[in-house]
Parts: structure tokens; C-alpha cells; sequence
């Protein structure tokens, strides 16, 4: 309120081009960590080497070639099984039929295979789809749309122990709330925070092995192989915590959408200020570039996970805080490099 006698204080911007918030540097865009004993970055390059492996896209060209050696190497296959069996059934029938039965058995294993994938990325479209619901029924306030919701995801979490509790309270309290955005907010709060728990404790242990790897085992290719084996192994398990399994080709499928959203937004460069917030990476890195680059790669793996937590929840984050790379890196690595000391 303004005292009687008082105007507000204008302050007039002189004419000139307005600015643009989208030509500011976003906070990822910062110089690499320089405090190494050669003096060159430490840029996390097993990190950085697997995300360019994981999104790196064939042409058309690439796609087909793959598709027709593919599709020949398997008529092959298939063709010489034939004759095999064939052949084996008029020589030596007792050996020819458990050729047969063998043959038969693998091409069993092999649908089954087939159809688990397929259902894993039916489970995936189906947390996408959740997500999106989600969001949309936040953005119109539809309780209808809220409370159905609310009962598949219950239905998605019937089987899970781990969620009995939580959708035991949202069975008792839902039908007492008539607002979408609370509703939705008791479902996040009930049956999401276990899980995140889970998915937290797999973030840090996939960065502590990456972190160790890089900084224990000079061997070349070996922080790149461990990189890309830990986040691989990561997102399967957080998959498997939000949705049910993966399988193997959802799950690269979704580490790649979830590097390609990294390396689009800049998030694979780490900035100093997080460097050393979370292990005290320029003490380690004056003495030793391998300890330096265990941070930034243990760092630079638990920023990959919480953005496929992201991807893997079926509600985005709005009622319950969402978990920060620098405090959830920090934990994964204090232990394990020492306590990360606050800067002046």
C-alpha cells in the first residue's frame, strides 16, 4: 500500500531492441572443468562417447542394409536347419526327431522372445500415454478424467506390494476430493514416492560404478563400455520399477530418446559450481585427471538417470519435489570420493 503523499517510482527503459530470454546461455553452457595437471578438460568423455554411440542414427541406406543382410543371414539360417533336420530324420531318425524337437524348441524361445518385446514397448507407450493424460487433465481441471486416471494407475500397480499401502490411502481418500489437480496430487504422493525411492537407489548405484570404473581401471574403452553397460543396465532397472520389464531393445530404445533429450537441451556439459558441489572435483582432479573425470562421469550418469526417471514415470513431477542432479550425484559419490566441501 502507498503512504498518502507518496507516487510510485517509475523508471523509464530508454527505446532500443527488446531482449530476447531465448538468447540467453542456458545454465549448462559453461567451459568444461579446466583444473587438470596438463591443463586440458575434464569433459566426462566416457560419458560423452557413449551418448554419441547410443543416438548416432543409420541413414536409409544403413537401415536397409541392415534390414537385407538381416532377412538373408536369417533365410540362411533357417534354409540349412531344414536340410539339417531333413537330412538327419532319413540317416538316423531317433537323432533326426530330437534335431527336430531342438529346432522346434528354439523357434518357440524365439517367438517368445518376440512377443515380451512387444509387450514392453506396449508398456512403454502405455506410461507415455498415462504421462500425457496426465498433464492434459492438470491443464483442463476434468475430474472425470482425473479419477480414470487415477483407477488405471491403480490397476497398473494392483500386483506391486510395494504400492499396497499407498493405494490403500488412495482408495480411502479419493472419492472425498472433487478437484482434478488435487486428486491427481494424492496419486503422485500415495503411489509414486516408493518408487522414486527405488529408482533413486538405482540412479546412485549405476554413478558410483561408473565413477569407480573410470577412476580405478586405466584400461582404453574400458569407462565407455562401463558407461554404456551401467546406463543401459539403469534404465531397465528404473523400467522395471515405474512399468513392469523393459526388455532389451525398449530399453536402448529409451536410453537413446533419453541421451538424444540431453544432448539436445546441452545437458551433457557440466558445469564447474556442480563439479564441485559434488565430490570436491577440483581437489581430485589436481591430483589425479582419471580421479577428476570419475566425477564428472559418475555425475554426468546420475543427470542421465533422473531424466529417465522422467521418461519412465507415469506422472510427471508437480506434487512431490523433483530430485537434482547436484544433491543426488552428491550422494551417489560422497562415500565414495570423499564429502564434497561447500565453496566460500
Amino acid at each position: 500500500m502507498i503512504a498518502p503523499g507518496h507516487r510510485p517510482l517509475l523508471i523509464e527503459i530508454e527505446d532500443g531492441p527488446a531482449a530476447d530470454p531465448a538468447s540467453a546461455a542456458t545454465p549448462f553452457e559453461s567451459a568444461p572443468f579446466e583444473s587438470a595437471p596438463t591443463g586440458t578438460a575434464i569433459e566426462g568423455r566416457a560419458m560423452q562417447s557413449a551418448a554419441r554411440l547410443t543416438t548416432t542414427r543409420r541413414s536409409a541406406l544403413g537401415r536397409l542394409a541392415l534390414w537385407v543382410f538381416t532377412a538373408l543371414f536369417g533365410l540362411i539360417l533357417t534354409v540349412n536347419a531344414t536340410r539339417f533336420v531333413t537330412g538327419l530324420l532319413a540317416s538316423n531318425p531317433v537323432l533326426g526327431w530330437l534335431a527336430f524337437g531342438l529346432f522346434g524348441l528354439a523357434l518357440a524361445l524365439a517367438l517368445i522372445a518376440g512377443l515380451r518385446e512387444l509387450a514392453a514397448y506396449s508398456r512403454m507407450a502405455r506410461i507415455d500415454r498415462l504421462r500425457d493424460a496426465a498433464i492434459a487433465a492438470r491443464a483442463t481441471a476434468d475430474l472425470a478424467a482425473a479419477r480414470g486416471l487415477v483407477a488405471e494407475l491403480a490397476s497398473l500397480y494392483v500386483n506391486r506390494p510395494d504400492t499396497a499401502w499407498g493405494r490403500a490411502r488412495l482408495a480411502e481418500r479419493a472419492p472425498d476430493i472433487f478437484d482434478a489437480d488435487a486428486l491427481l496430487a494424492l496419486a503422485e504422493t500415495e503411489l509414486m514416492a516408493p518408487l522414486d525411492a527405488r529408482a533413486l537407489t538405482e540412479i546412485e548405484a549405476a554413478a558410483r560404478q561408473v565413477a569407480t570404473v573410470t577412476a580405478f581401471v586405466p584400461l582404453a574403452l574400458a569407462d565407455v563400455a562401463t558407461a554404456l553397460y551401467a546406463n543401459l543396465k539403469m534404465i531397465r532397472r528404473l523400467s522395471e520399477i515405474y512399468a513392469g520389464r523393459a526388455g532389451g531393445f525398449g530399453s536402448l530404445r529409451l536410453l537413446r530418446r533419453v541421451f538424444a533429450a540431453l544432448l539436445a537441451a546441452g545437458a551433457m556439459a557440466l558445469a564447474d559450481d556442480l563439479i564441485g558441489s559434488v565430490a570436491g572435483g577440483g581437489i581430485l582432479a589436481k591430483l589425479s585427471r582419471r580421479f577428476g573425470e570419475g566425477v564428472v562421469n559418475g555425475a554426468l550418469t546420475a543427470r542421465v538417470g533422473l531424466a529417465a526417471m522422467q521418461e519412465c514415470r507415469p506422472l510427471p513431477f508437480v506434487a512431490l519435489p523433483r530430485p537434482g542432479t547436484t544433491t543426488t550425484a552428491s550422494r551417489a559419490l560422497a562415500g565414495l570420493f570423499g564429502r564434497a566441501e561447500k565453496p566460500d
